[in-house]
């Protein structure tokens, strides 16, 4: 039972309902658009989908940073599950299984090719999932080290993933896509952000670079506020842009979190004392429930 738990850990389930919700969000815009939903092929994509991000949760893991080796996870959300060690899982263990994974997903890559036969739209979209997970998990690149890592794995969930879901079923590509994919870019990175604050000093004296080490920890506080606001900013334009009122007001009601968000980080900046389970959760609730209205918005209409 111990070793379940543990490979649970190193598997990172969290992480992976967020990419539930943004593919779910991607087929659903394309039900809303009058698209049959081939739940066969939904199925199977979104198992390729979640198989790749396993291999890049083990792979991280395994290939992991003098800093994350270091570095006691204090939430949920660090970037390494402290899985793997002595008396824990093998690191052996965690290469073989981001390895079997692979393997699994690049069968299905057959299956799925073949039924949308050969789309060169979801080809490349595919590719360049497969590319980023890669490069950002594995060496020589692993630019979850590099301080661009963030913006990837943002571009990836955010953009990519729902932007595969919807090609997949839809016939035409549609401006709802981009009206609701950049807002969550941006929170995205801005959850990505919060995130390495717990991790900051271990990051920076074993010169990780990461994206808040690279700029600095005031810096990061203000980008990660602005980035909030940018994203809400950007589900407004999209109303006024077209985005129908009864996707977008709803999607709307995690601002308050956000503004809360926010004047939590400023009290941080200012001396308080942090509270690093809080300001993660936090962050990582104001992507899932902004991503989730947006998803049940265009299932249910």
């Amino acid at each position: 039972m111990n070793s379940l738990r543990l490979f649970i850990k190193l598997s990172r389930p969290l992480p992976i309902v967020g990419v539930f919700l943004t593919f779910g969000m991607g087929a659903g815009i394309a039900r809303y658009l009058g698209a049959s939903i081939d739940w066969s092929l939904y199925l199977l994509s979104q198992a390729w989908v979640t198989l790749l991000q396993l291999s890049m949760h083990y792979f991280g893991d395994y290939f992991a940073h003098p800093a994350d080796v270091a570095n006691v996870p204090r939430t949920p959300f660090s970037v390494r599950s402290n899985a793997l060690g002595p008396g824990k899982l093998s690191r052996n263990l965690a290469l073989w299984a981001g390895i079997s994974c692979l393997a699994v997903a690049a069968s299905l890559t057959v299956l799925i090719l073949r039924t949308v036969e050969s789309s060169p739209a979801v080809l490349l979209i595919m590719g360049l999932i497969f590319l980023g997970v890669m490069s950002y998990s594995v060496p020589p690149l692993r630019l979850a080290s590099s301080g661009y890592g963030e913006l990837l794995m943002s571009i990836l969930v955010a953009t990519l993933v729902p932007a595969l879901a919807f090609l997949l079923q839809a016939d035409d590509w549609s401006r709802l896509l981009p009206m609701t994919t950049f807002p969550l870019l941006l929170l995205h990175l801005a959850m990505m952000i919060a995130f390495e604050f717990p991790d900051y000093a271990a990051d920076a004296r074993y010169e990780k670079s990461t994206i808040l080490v690279r700029i600095g920890w005031q810096r990061g506080m203000q980008l990660h506020n602005i980035l909030l606001l940018g994203g809400f900013g950007l589900v407004g334009i999209s109303w006024a842009l077209g985005l129908p009122y009864q996707i977008a007001l709803p999607a709307l009601l995690g601002l308050p979190i956000a503004a809360f968000q926010i004047w939590t980080m400023n009290r941080i900046e200012g001396g308080g004392r942090p509270n690093w389970l809080l300001l993660t959760s936090v962050a990582a609730a104001i992507f899932g429930l902004t991503a989730y209205l947006l998803a049940y918005g265009f299932w249910t209409r």
